[in-house]
């Protein structure tokens, strides 16, 4: 049977079965079988009495068959695979104990007398829970239990903080260490840490527009962030801005000593002697950091205790110590992967070990928490992976249908600018993430669209700059993730919705919710913009 006829059955297919409910692994899967059998053993359909005498039947194990299964096999048994469980657990540990709340309370402090201040410390929020864990579901219900409630007692406009808690929860999409990044590394065997890499500044490139937009739109209209009354003992804007500047200090007191005892057991050992370190010394671990490094701390200790005074930086530090959890465990994360001492799943699982120290010292370890975030990391991981098997099988199957030489040469051949090829693309990818869940989109279409942008002329994708050959498959992941943001909150399937809704308050409906999403939709439309029409953006870090 042919190419096209096949693509057509697999599309309506698809279609119908996630319409009637069918879980996407599942539908997945079905369709991959019949892919199988409409290309290379179609008599099944039309004789199902010659069972056992075609290419697919008579021969079990050899085959399409047998790569088939080969590549679940592979995909499955990746090492990489193993940090997707282990940030999943880290988030729900995060989620269900004290952490998070703490580090709203500090955030909350400091920003409480600026317009917009708690929307905006909700967007800081989410900006470091998805530093830390990359988990999007996990941060939106977390923020609409912490920041909703503060929101709304406020008197926030509805829609304002209804578009904040859930355009900021999904950032974990773009910020890494995000999940979706590791699962399109691990498709298109595109490096996860050059991905990590690219995605840094289009991430924080988001988070600021979603916080500038909320700083213009307050400024406009005051009357959708009042600030809150003032409080007897409150500190004044100069008073908090000192406190501020001591709690920073012990911050670097911290930070700073555990690099002089770093740099010193590198020393005292001998490591950083080895002859091989001389052309590409340890980063601030070399015998020459010490006396810089013991000068640092020395002067942020002066700073904290004789310029701002012990007063302040006692009180500096009793409001600003809940940011020290997160802080500690965003650096255990991305510091172990770009500091070249571990890679992905080895830093993941430091930091699933991290959050439960924290816990621990913080008394608030027990076998209910253990249990529940166990819980929800089964069930969490379950899904990915059977939808993981069913895409991947489909993927397989049309694959070995030549369905992405069918695709490629379809598109290319029609002569399209690069440009509107691109932005089919995007309208295609921004329709399936309206009605299907990420994870098959990444196993689904990635397979089919990446090898077509890579055969497109290089010197026409954007506008401003120009990539560099080896840098497309990062520029496509980083452009592929800022429109599973979008498709976070698109109806009439964003989940972002759904995950609110789950613990909003029984007034705020979901046509509320997604009325609430449309501005921020906007806002992520113009990111994705900036990346087509600059997509160099990407590559300044790497």
């Amino acid at each position: 049977m042919d190419i096209g006829t096949i693509s057509l059955v697999l599309v309506f297919g698809l279609i119908i079965l996630l319409a009637i409910g069918m879980p996407l692994g599942f539908a997945s899967a079905v369709l991959a079988l019949v892919v199988l059998v409409m290309k290379f053993e179609p008599t099944l359909l039309l004789q199902p009495w010659t069972f056992g005498e075609g290419m697919l039947t008579s021969r079990p194990g050899t085959g399409a068959l047998y790569i088939l299964t080969q590549k679940i096999f592979d995909l499955l048994t990746e090492y990489v695979l193993i940090s997707v469980p282990l940030f999943i657990f880290m988030a729900a540990l995060l989620e269900r104990s004290g952490i998070a709340k703490q580090m709203y309370t500090s955030l909350d402090f400091w920003l409480s007398r600026v317009r917009g201040g708690v929307a905006i410390v909700t967007s800081l929020m989410a900006v470091i829970m998805a530093a830390m864990s990359g988990i999007i579901g996990g941060e939106v219900v977390l923020l609409g239990l912490i920041a909703l409630p503060q929101m709304l007692r406020l008197g926030y406009n509805q829609n304002l903080a209804i578009g904040t808690i859930c355009a900021s929860g999904s950032l974990g999409t773009m910020i890494p260490p995000s999940i979706v990044l590791i699962i399109y590394g691990l498709i298109t065997e595109t490096s996860i840490k050059a991905l990590f890499t690219g995605a840094f500044v289009p991430g924080f490139m988001l988070a600021s527009f979603i916080i500038l937009y909320i700083v213009i739109r307050t400024q406009i209209r005051p009357e959708d962030a009042p600030l809150p009354d003032p409080q007897p003992g409150d500190p004044t804007g100069v008073q908090k801005l000192g406190m501020f500047g001591a709690f920073l200090c012990v911050m670097g007191m911290g930070f700073g000593s555990l690099l002089f005892l770093r740099a010193l057991y590198f020393t005292l050992t001998g490591i950083n002697a080895d002859p091989d370190l001389i052309a590409d010394p340890i980063t601030l671990g070399m015998g020459y950091h010490l006396m810089p490094l013991a000068i640092f701390v020395a002067g942020a200790a002066v700073m904290a205790f004789l310029v701002f005074g012990r007063e302040r930086t006692k009180a500096g530090w009793e409001h600003g110590k809940g940011l020290v959890p997160p802080f500690t465990v965003i650096g255990v994360v991305l510091g172990s992967i770009y500091g070249g001492i571990t890679g992905i799943t080895e830093a993941a699982g430091m930091g699933a070990l991290a959050v439960f120290i924290i816990a621990v010292a913080r008394g608030e370890a027990s076998v209910a928490l253990i249990w529940d975030s166990l819980m929800r990391t089964l069930r969490s991981t379950g899904t990915i992976i059977w939808v993981t098997v069913g895409a991947a099988a489909l993927a397989g199957a049309y694959t070995l249908a030549g369905g992405p030489n069918y695709i490629a040469n379809l598109i290319v051949g029609s002569e399209m600018p690069t440009m509107l090829v691109l932005l089919t693309m995007m309208v295609i990818l921004l329709f399936m993430g309206a009605f299907m869940d990420w994870v098959g989109i990444v196993l689904l279409i990635i397979p089919v669209f990446l090898p077509i942008v890579k055969r497109l002329p290089i010197e026409e994708i954007g506008f401003i700059g120009q990539l560099a050959p080896h840098h497309v498959s990062i520029w496509f992941g980083v452009l592929f993730c800022m429109n599973m943001q979008v498709s976070f909150l698109s109806p009439p399937f964003g989940p972002a919705a759904f995950y609110l809704k789950s613990v909003a308050p029984a007034h705020i409906s979901l046509t509320d919710i997604f009325k609430g999403f449309l501005p921020f939709i906007g806002i992520q439309m113009t990111a994705l913009a900036v990346l087509l029409i600059w997509p160099n953006i990407v590559t300044v870090l790497l």
